[in-house]
């Protein structure tokens, strides 16, 4: 793909990548131009995988119609950036309003710088969906304590996709896309945390030089693909599963309607107490001292015995 034209208004350049805006969007290209997103090094990567090459270009659009356009339409309605790996190309919403607000670009930057990295590193070797979108996410460390909730939730309602239908269609509705999001960066962290981080360099290099997944999987881990999944999915069951969700959650909280009914309890038993000692201070609604007695009976307290002889 060609890099996109667009009437930006200015330009600022970091290390190998230009940041065009426009006016509205000057402030906070350079708040990215001058950010973290450029200056970590990516996992398993060369710290000048992205120097090589014709510089990135990163358009920080000023609303939704220019945005549309630099993307070809192509993202969804949940879409917070987009990039062009083969161009060189990111577009980002400089205007926020339902596609993430800019605080959240330098996470979103990373992201996108992720799968520009990786294709770079890469070549012209065939990349799963998954990975490549796992990769970006844990990179990025969006796998967060907000996302492990989500991905527990997800394995609770069994909304957990399979990790090889991720290679075959990419859910489009926005919750099912981020639980597979979040899905795919796990299997990525879990192959990263195999062995060291040299072995996750080394598995990438054989990638590159091989142009297969699979080959590289068996050379350097020495797994198959179907005995990683297993493994992995075994790992993320234990890790997000139901059975954590019940522990963390539902007897988290137990625990804490417990304790919230023990205390209704005792508050109870005083309120109880309070009244009874109300009413036991209270006169009667008809007090014997206010009753007529009946004729022909004798007053209250009279000596009821016969009289002596």
């Amino acid at each position: 793909m060609a890099t996109p034209a667009a009437p930006q208004t200015g330009a600022l350049q970091a290390h190998n990548v230009r940041f065009d805006y426009w006016p509205g969007t000057r402030a906070l290209a350079a708040a990215l131009a001058s950010g973290s997103a450029l200056l970590t090094p990516l996992p398993g990567m060369p710290r000048n995988v992205l120097e090589g090459g014709r510089p990135i270009v990163v358009f920080v659009t000023p609303d939704e119609r220019r945005f549309q356009e630099l993307t070809r339409g192509r993202a969804p309605d949940w879409g917070a950036g987009v990039a062009f790996p083969d161009a060189g190309v990111i577009v980002l919403p400089g205007y926020g309003r339902g596609r993430g607000v800019p605080t959240q670009l330098q996470a979103i930057l990373r992201h996108e710088l992720a799968h520009v990295a990786l294709q770079r590193r890469l070549g012209a070797a065939r990349v799963p969906r998954w990975f490549t979108e796992g990769y970006a996410v844990w990179s990025a460390r969006q796998l967060d304590a907000d996302a492990a909730w989500l991905l527990r939730l997800a394995f609770v309602f069994n909304r957990a996709p399979p990790l090889d239908s991720l290679e075959l269609r990419w859910p489009a509705e926005s919750q099912d896309a981020r639980v597979a999001y979040l899905l795919s960066a796990t299997a990525v962290q879990y192959l990263y945390g195999l062995a060291s981080p040299e072995h996750f360099e080394r598995f990438l290099d054989a990638w590159a030089r091989r142009g297969s997944l699979e080959t590289a999987l068996r050379g350097t881990y020495y797994l198959s693909s179907p005995q990683f999944e297993r493994l992995w999915r075994r790992q993320v069951r234990s890790s997000y599963g139901w059975l954590l969700f019940l522990t963390q959650g539902v007897v988290l909280g137990l625990f804490f309607t417990a304790f919230v009914l023990v205390l209704f309890s005792i508050r109870r038993r005083r309120d109880r107490q309070r009244l009874a000692a109300l009413r036991a201070a209270e006169l009667p609604d008809d007090p014997a001292f206010w009753l007529e007695p009946p004729p022909g009976t004798a007053p209250p307290g009279a000596d009821r015995s016969p009289p002596s002889p």
